[in-house]
């Protein structure tokens, strides 16, 4: 017999632990799930080991309504965000409904019963589950492998290439000559943070990006 919840939730990150938050204040008498493709809670703030990694947005606006962000640094690193993250799901019991390594793999919507039908990989068997809401906090990024574009000659380059989606914990750059492409928050956090140790830090960007000085 395929299992019922009331709500399904996709993704055991930022905000699949705020949408279970808010679920469970309001409608304590609603079941759900959370549905967490990967083998650990926290999203992007899990995912992202790159150095310096931290938010672009202040906590204060980035963090729960109900859980106001405390901490000195209102731009935080990675590893303040994701403890806040489970720190909030232990507190609410919220960490107890989060089934790691279901990948949802589709969804239909059956008008005549109300119903969503979700299947899902999980242990390398495929399966079904149905719920009456079906919210997806999955976010933007494709997590099991970073965008990647098309560069002419990258074969006859002979150092080493690295996604920062992918981060070798392993990896040694000091002393070595660095060129990170792009201008984006990634790169506004990893360049600094890389300088300190590497030989020289150069970031190729193609437009200008402006960022104003923090204090």
């Amino acid at each position: 017999m395929t299992e019922h919840v009331d709500v399904l939730i996709v993704g055991a990150g930022l905000s699949g632990i705020g949408a279970a938050h808010h679920l469970q204040d309001a409608f304590p008498g609603r079941s759900y799930a959370i549905f967490e493709a990967r083998e650990a809670m926290g999203g992007t703030w899990d995912l992202f080991r790159y150095p310096g990694v931290r938010s672009d947005s202040d906590m204060h606006t980035l963090g729960y309504r109900f859980r106001p962000w405390v901490a000195a640094e209102a731009i935080a690193d990675g590893p303040a965000i994701l403890g806040y993250i489970r720190q909030t799901a232990a507190d609410a019991g919220i960490d107890r409904r989060i089934r790691y390594g279901h990948r949802v793999t589709g969804a239909s919507w059956s008008s005549e019963e109300a119903r969503w039908t979700v299947g899902f990989e999980h242990d390398g068997m495929t399966s079904t589950i149905t719920c009456d809401f079906l919210y997806l906090c999955s976010g933007y990024y494709r997590y099991d492998e970073g965008y990647t574009p098309e560069f002419a000659g990258i074969g006859d380059f002979r150092g080493q290439i690295v996604h920062p989606q992918h981060w070798p914990a392993e990896l040694d750059y000091a002393g070595k000559r660095v060129v990170v492409i792009g201008s984006g928050a990634t790169a506004v956090t990893l360049v600094p943070a890389m300088a300190d140790n590497a030989g020289h830090v150069t970031m190729l960007q193609r437009s200008p990006t402006y960022i104003m000085s923090a204090p």
